[in-house]
């Protein structure tokens, strides 16, 4: 691995953790659902950076859970985020539009 291939891992994991970080302060302060949909849409994207991260680097072996040759977890936590996300957004969307 190269010094530009370590530099964007590590760049990614550093502001990954720090959208987290402010998802879960963010969290404590808020009790709106819409919010909540797009914080656990950060926190579960910084998880696919770290075990898409682990793997790279050989920490984590191959896909465990295969169906059809299909990588499981990687796949749900690739689209999650970009579900959760959707959720909040028509939820505060819903919201507004009622008032």
């Amino acid at each position: 691995m190269d010094i530009a291939a370590f530099t964007i891992d590590a760049s990614h994991l550093l502001f990954g953790a720090f959208a987290t970080f402010c998802a879960i302060l963010l969290w404590s302060r808020t009790r709106e659902m819409a919010w909540i949909f797009v914080i656990i849409a950060v926190i579960v994207s910084y998880a696919d950076i770290v075990l898409s991260t682990l793997r790279s680097y050989g920490v984590l072996g191959p896909e465990p859970q295969l169906a059809n040759g299909i990588p499981i977890v990687r796949v749900l936590l690739a689209d999650l985020p970009l579900a959760f996300a959707g959720i909040g957004f028509v939820i505060a969307f819903a919201r507004k539009r009622t008032r």
